[in-house]
């Protein structure tokens, strides 16, 4: 599948495209024109970019050099205007480990010319796809595999199987796909990442309405998504898993679900969990939680049918989940206060609420891989560009809330953001600085509005902690008690407790969460357990990202290693595949090991990087091409292959009832394509 969208002949006038100049992103545009004409001299050196600066505006370029490549911009796409715009030749490999080392400011980009060649399709193919298909590996062997939850994951890896040929079943507690995008309804929910790096690598559009994409738009995109891959009737909507138990002699999974109609059991060769690591809500252990008598709910389980104007309300928490909906609730509510148990370090982002203007919306249809290549600017700046600041130098000597000499000067960059959007309020600047490292919590994106919001006459930033609640309202650390009409509560998820509530169960009876011990995930990749045979995850334990990447990237990778983990599986015409403990272990010390060398391992903070032990179950700590690299393939010495051919999942349903080179043992109560439940 072709993943790039086409783009528009240049007619405009040299004085609408200078005008359309004025508002591109400049960087990744200087790489545009070096690939449209070939000509490697217009990296010139006066242009060349400082790594420090790249997460500075223009990548930290002055006046005068943003005139100049504008100058240069208007020159080449004039040309490209008279000679008909025709498709600019593939550079050379050569020539694109140039471009990308005079871009990144980093000298040899060799390494990764060709992930980057997967990230942007400069080709127009879809390269992470499988290349083979079941009908060709094992074309007499009945397999199929349910996914559980229809988010971004779960889509991804439905759209995969479709190209091996492995038929399938999705199994979605909602009524409509989106997972994250949506349950989460809450005012100002958004993403923040920006929209060319959050999407899929092959399925990218020029035409975003925002930079960062808000809740509605997301959700639209993947219910898009769907549509047009034809997803919809492999999904059971409004069928939630209770739980999955493996079955060593039949060698298959059995998973028990549970719907309107009642209670089923469905069976499958193999289970591919896409639930993610942020979808339950965390509440805190506050004490008097629940006799507080007026309306109170989590921010993930928004109630629209709570009034809030005029009313006095309390946010607890200042995550996240919470710098997006305060600013709106400040807005409704009469009075407002905040409660801060840590500050967050705030990332200055002025376009972060803006909608990608016309000029640049011009740019991205009409310039050939324009887009393509400010997937790579955000990619690399958001990516592996950014993995130095957080990690520890050893022989570092500085701050105590610092880790490292670039890690001191972000935070210096942070500070002066901070001091600039709350100097005119000095006691309300010092509540708002963190003293620990950055990247040790979540970094949050903020374009002013959260400095504006707390100057607000009608709220108050509460720091001293909370004592408890009472049926009135908030008592603080100092016994005061604060009456309110209704609280909010934006204390974000589980994350460590992955697969929650489902009861996972392995060989031999196994309960992966015993094995696990609540909430100590670890899996290898992120995707294989020792024990659980045919059993894969995305965004499992060690794949989250803090400073680097996209999680869809992460996912991306993940779907195409567990598609090589089904390939080899099928090919030995085994039934059950399973990762070495030995592997698994040898996996988890590297990442554990490393973890603790990064700012999010070394501080004390609290955060939700960590799980009770004090382990960080959730964070990826090295390179993006180093996950990249680990699942490009399955390796068949990490894993054992045992048992004979593969069993038909019968006995149970699977799928809408149709006959896709495997005999159904009885119809499903799935509903029409396109069309959720009743």
């Amino acid at each position: 599948m072709s993943r790039r969208e086409p783009v528009m002949p240049i007619t405009a006038s040299d004085a609408e495209i200078a005008a359309a100049l004025e508002q591109a992103e400049l960087p990744p545009l200087l790489a545009t024109l070096v690939h449209l004409t070939g000509d490697a001299s217009l990296l010139r050196d006066d242009l060349a970019l400082d790594p420090l600066l790249m997460g500075e505006p223009q990548g930290g370029w002055s006046e005068a050099q943003q005139a100049a490549v504008r100058a240069l911009a208007l020159e080449v796409l004039r040309r490209h205007r008279e000679a008909g715009s025709p498709e600019p030749a593939l550079p050379s490999r050569d020539l694109l480990t140039r471009i990308m080392s005079f871009t990144t400011g980093t000298p040899d980009m060799e390494a990764y010319v060709p992930l980057l060649e997967e990230e942007l399709a400069i080709a127009g193919d879809d390269l992470r796809g499988p290349q083979w298909r079941r009908q060709e590996v094992a074309a007499e062997v009945d397999f199929r595999v349910a996914i559980i939850g229809a988010g971004m994951s779960g889509l991804l890896a439905a759209y995969r199987l479709e190209q091996a040929g492995i038929p399938f079943v999705i199994l979605e507690k909602n009524a409509d796909v989106g997972g994250t995008w949506l349950e989460n309804t809450y005012p100002g929910c958004r993403v923040d990442n920006p929209n060319h790096n959050y999407s899929y690598s092959f399925a990218q559009r020029h035409d975003w309405p925002l930079h960062y994409s808000t809740q509605d738009v997301l959700q639209g995109y993947f219910a898009r998504f769907a549509d047009e891959q034809d997803l919809r009737r492999h999904v059971r909507f409004e069928t939630e898993v209770c739980s999955a138990t493996w079955s060593e002699t039949e060698r298959r999974w059995t998973l028990a679900v549970r719907s309107a109609e009642g209670e089923e059991r469905i069976e499958a060769n193999a289970v591919i969990s896409a639930v993610g690591q942020l979808n339950r809500p965390l509440m805190p252990d506050i004490a008097g939680i629940d006799e507080f008598e007026g309306p109170t709910f989590h921010s993930a389980r928004w109630r629209e049918d709570v009034e809030l104007a005029g009313k006095r309300v309390a946010v607890i928490g200042t995550g996240a989940s919470a710098m997006q909906f305060v600013p709106i609730v400040a807005e409704e509510a009469d009075e407002l206060l905040v409660f801060q148990r840590t500050p967050a370090w705030l990332v200055p982002t002025p376009d972060y609420h803006d909608e990608v203007p016309e000029g640049l919306k011009w740019l991205y249809a009409h310039v050939p891989f324009y887009s393509e290549w400010n997937r790579f600017w955000i990619f690399w700046r958001m990516g592996d560009g950014a993995l130095a600041m957080a990690e520890v130098d050893p022989a570092w000597r500085g701050r105590e809330d610092t880790v490292s000499e670039m890690n001191a000067f972000a935070r210096e960059l942070n500070v002066a953001y901070l001091s600039e959007e709350f100097g005119d309020d000095p006691e309300l600047l010092d509540k708002v600085i963190p003293r620990y490292p950055l990247a040790a919590k979540r970094m949050i994106r903020d374009n002013g509005v959260w400095a504006r919001t707390l100057k607000r006459p009608s709220v108050k930033l509460m720091t001293e902690g909370i004592e408890r609640i009472t049926s009135r309202g908030v008592v603080c650390g100092r016994g005061v008690e604060h009456a309110v009409d209704v609280i909010i509560y934006g204390t974000g998820f589980q994350a460590s407790r992955f697969l929650a509530p489902m009861r996972i169960t392995g060989r031999g009876g196994v309960d992966l969460h015993e094995r696990w011990h609540g909430d100590d995930a670890r899996a290898y990749l992120g995707v294989a357990v020792p024990g659980f045979p045919n059993f894969f995850m995305l965004y499992g334990p060690n794949t989250n990202i803090v400073v680097n990447g996209s999680i869809v990237y992460f996912s991306e990778c993940g779907v195409r290693y567990i598609l090589d983990c089904l390939r080899l599986l099928l090919e030995e015409r085994a039934g059950g595949l399973v990762v070495r403990a030995e592997v698994h272990d040898a996996f988890n010390e590297s990442v554990d090991e490393k973890n603790r060398a990064m700012a999010w391992g070394a501080s004390r903070v609290n955060s939700w990087y960590k799980n009770s032990r004090g382990r960080s179950a959730q964070n990826w700590p090295f390179t993006l091409r180093e996950y990249w690299q680990r699942t490009r393939q399955g390796d068949a010495a990490d894993y054992e292959l045992r048992g004979g051919r593969p069993r038909s999942a019968a006995g149970g349903t699977l799928g809408c009832g149709r006959r896709r080179g495997a005999r159904w043992v009885r119809r499903s109560r799935c509903t029409r394509p396109g069309r959720a439940p009743r």
